[in-house]
């Protein structure tokens, strides 16, 4: 705790999540610009939330280059997905309820789940009715396959946020320690749900990479 209490903490992230977007970027660019635009997106936001972290899981799962696919990772991949959109919203709701409003700690945790849950709904419907799905359908399957990993990952999130930062306010480095460290915490809780959701067909994940293209 008293690591994440330090401007150190936050520095030495920098310095690890920079060079992998960086790595990230260059990548896409060169060797999977074939993916999906969504997907880029969500790539970009989860290595800027977990920086190292999120990269592996790019690595590891979302390149053309994988020797094959499997279950684990398009579960490795729909959790990206929701933790894109998620992510986001825990972001905005964290430094509002805590930085603008002063909400007391069950006010922040509301406010921080209603913001994660609507926007990592919306990434789901968005990209559906641009497919031609209309409005209801799409928040009804959206509804039934991302809230169970929605409620996982926030809880574990938001939970383990309010746990480590304590009264800590938005000008303080363990406010912005907390927020990093939960993020991740969310992304690794929420991926065996997701692994679940797709073995019973739930979510269908997503697309393999080497068979994507814009």
């Amino acid at each position: 705790m008293a690591l994440l209490s330090t401007w150190w903490f936050l520095a030495g992230w920098l310095v690890l999540t920079i060079p992998s977007l960086v790595i990230l970027i260059r990548d896409l660019r060169s060797k999977n610009a074939h993916l999906m635009s969504l997907m880029k997106v969500v790539w970009a936001l989860t290595v800027v939330y977990s920086g190292p972290v999120g990269l592996a899981v790019y690595w590891l799962t979302g390149r053309k280059e994988i020797s094959d696919d499997g279950i684990w990772r398009r579960g490795a991949r729909s959790v990206a997905h929701c933790y894109s959109g998620c992510g986001m919203g825990e972001i905005i709701g964290v430094t509002v309820a805590v930085g603008v409003i002063a909400a007391p700690t069950w006010g922040v945790a509301l406010i921080t789940f209603t913001l994660a849950f609507t926007f990592g709904i919306l990434l789901t419907v968005g990209p559906m009715m641009q497919e031609g799905t209309k409005f209801r359908p799409a928040l009804k399957d959206a509804l039934i396959a991302e809230t169970p990993s929605i409620v996982v990952m926030e809880a574990v999130a938001i939970g383990s946020d309010i746990l480590i930062s304590g009264d800590a306010t938005i000008g303080e480095p363990l406010f912005w320690s907390a927020l990093i460290v939960s993020l991740s915490f969310g992304l690794l809780a929420a991926y065996p749900v997701n692994v679940m959701l797709i073995r019973f067909g739930i979510k269908e994940g997503m697309m393999d990479p080497r068979m994507t293209g814009d």
